[in-house]
């Protein structure tokens, strides 16, 4: 087994008013210094050793993620790069 981590954001130019939030939070703490936050989501998978890349760029485009306004990236415990996904349309 491998532990696969994948980790979610929202496209380039699609609002994220979590992030806003959190700056916002952020700048009533006293931190003026952060210009700008993007929040997104984090998720491990365990999967059997040899899992193609195709196998999981389809579960985020299907499931774990929404196409329409985010994009993922995937990577195994070593931090190589397996896969980005970025969906237009």
């Amino acid at each position: 087994m491998t532990t696969i981590r994948i980790t979610i954001t929202l496209k380039p130019g699609v609002l994220d008013a979590q992030g806003q939030a959190v700056l916002q939070g952020l700048r009533t703490l006293g931190h003026d210094q952060v210009s700008a936050v993007r929040v997104g989501r984090y998720i491990e998978l365990s999967v059997p050793d040899g899992i193609r890349a195709t196998d999981l760029d389809q579960m985020c485009e299907q499931f774990l993620a929404n196409p329409l306004l985010e994009e993922w990236r995937i990577d195994d415990l070593h931090q190589t790069l397996l896969s980005v996904g970025e969906r237009t349309g």
